[in-house]
């Protein structure tokens, strides 16, 4: 097995691990950040609706803009990304990592796991029905994977993720 040697290896190429690379090369740390997928951004890529607060929180941007945004910015910075590959474990030799289908032992002075988050909602009678899901796996179904969950959809819940769903929902075509 072959070993490397990082200075910071972030594993997650979404907003929070972005966010760190970004941070970590100003400070004049050399970044590598590893993600399964083959773009970065991770959960921006869902969010098709346009920021709405504060300028400096990206307000009037799509998610996939911020995404390019900070990938940009830390590219300038001297962020290494290392895409479509698979951090499988943490050993006392270092970060289980398998890239262009090799597989090496990645020795970090620091590793920041940022693999992002889990939709967590309440479960309740008949919630492992088919056709029943959380707004983040509907969002995921029609922003990413292209497809619509269903012709009519009755959304639960008023917080700014049901209403920001229920709107693309509507825009892919449901009822």
């Amino acid at each position: 097995m072959k070993e490397l040697e990082r200075e910071i290896l972030i594993i997650g190429a979404g907003p929070a691990g972005l966010s760190a690379a970004i941070e970590a090369a100003k400070a004049g740390a050399k970044v590598t950040v590893a993600d399964e997928h083959d773009t970065i951004g991770g959960q921006l890529y869902k969010q098709i609706h346009k920021f709405f607060g504060a300028a400096d929180n990206h307000a009037g941007m799509r998610g996939f803009e911020i995404a390019r945004k900070l990938e940009q910015e830390a590219k300038e910075l001297g962020v290494e990304f290392w895409l479509s590959t698979v951090a499988y474990g943490i050993f006392k030799e270092g970060v289980g990592i398998v890239r262009d289908g090799d597989n090496f032992i990645v020795k970090a002075k620091k590793v920041i796991i940022a693999t992002g988050a889990k939709e967590n909602y309440l479960a309740f009678p008949g919630s492992t029905l088919p056709g029943v899901m959380g707004a983040g796996a509907a969002q995921t179904m029609i922003n990413v994977n292209r497809v619509l969950p269903g012709q009519r959809i009755m959304m639960l819940g008023s917080g700014n993720v049901g209403l920001i769903v229920s709107y693309q929902l509507m825009q892919a075509g449901a009822d």
